[in-house]
This record gives C-alpha cells, sequence and structure tokens, in this order.
C-alpha cells in the first residue's frame, strides 16, 4: 500500500506530495510537476508518523534554516550508480552547489577511471524520488546554468534562493 499526504509550502512554491510504504518516506516531489509522472501509483491519503516528522523537516527548511535530523526515507529501484549519486548529493551543504560534471569527476576519481558521463549523473540525479531532502536541486550545470529540473525550474530556482545562491 502506497500512502501520500500533502505540504503546503510557503508563498513563490508548489504544493509538495510526500509518499510513503506506511514507515518510510519514498516520494517527495512538487505538484504539477514533470517528476509527478514518476509517482502516478494508486495510493491512500492518510496522516502517517514519517508524514508528520517529513512535515517537521520541511518547516525547518522552508524557515530558511538547514534541518539537523533527515527524516527516514526508503528509495526503491536504486542501482549502485543512483546511490553513490544521491550519496553525493546528500554531501552538498546548504547554500552550496555543485556541477553534474563535479560529480562525476569525483565517481571516475573514485573509481580508478579516466572519464564519467555528466550526462549519466544528470540522469541519476534526475531520477532522485525525493527532492529536497536529497538535494538535487543543489545539482546545476555547468557555468552555474540551471538546467533542468523535474520539480519546475521555477521550484529550483526559488529552492536555491531560499538557500542565499546566488543566480
Amino acid at each position: 500500500m502506497i500512502y501520500t499526504n500533502i505540504y503546503h509550502t510557503p508563498d513563490g512554491f508548489d504544493d509538495l506530495t510526500m509518499s510513503s510504504d506506511g514507515t518510510a518516506l519514498t516520494g517527495l516531489w512538487f505538484q504539477n510537476s514533470p517528476d509527478q509522472k514518476k509517482h502516478n501509483e494508486l495510493h491512500v491519503d492518510e496522516n502517517l508518523p514519517i508524514f508528520k516528522e517529513t512535515c517537521r523537516w520541511l518547516d525547518i527548511y522552508f524557515s530558511g534554516r538547514e534541518p539537523d535530523f533527515t527524516p527516514i526515507y526508503w528509495i526503491y529501484g536504486l542501482t549502485p550508480f543512483r546511490k553513490e549519486v544521491s550519496e553525493i548529493m546528500c554531501t552538498i551543504p546548504f547554500g552550496k552547489t555543485r556541477t553534474y560534471g563535479d560529480i562525476a569527476n569525483q565517481i571516475a576519481q573514485k573509481h580508478g577511471i579516466l572519464k564519467m558521463s555528466a550526462q549519466a549523473v544528470g540522469g541519476a540525479v534526475g531520477w532522485n524520488p525525493i527532492c529536497i531532502i536529497i538535494p538535487c536541486h543543489r545539482v546545476i550545470g555547468a557555468g552555474g546554468k540551471l538546467t533542468g529540473y523535474g520539480g519546475g525550474l521555477h521550484n529550483k530556482i526559488a529552492l536555491l534562493k531560499l538557500e542565499g545562491i546566488e543566480l
């Protein structure tokens, strides 16, 4: 069974939908965004403890502060490459960005290979089912370019501004 709940964001952002398997957070995405297509499963609206914890995290985040905890989450369909990219995204500090190329270079160096595709990294970043908490919005294109964002480019810009990132 998939459970969902809505988080009402501050002005300037689309509201968020949260999903859970009943225990852990399994999805977090902006409503009416391209990401919503990834989450078209049948679901039951419910207010679970994990949703309350996620709302608390989001309340802190949207107040402009970095939360000091992370809600329990589980990512289904996580390949080793996606896991590696997700783990790197989680190390990007609040208020900072990294490029797809930076992440590709980090992975290449770790594996002792000459080059890793920034496009492949982009695919893994774009696959992320839990936005904001796994901060895919902090990954940008070369030269500071704001490339596509599954949550909608206007939400990405608003998230980066919230974190004090100059665009």
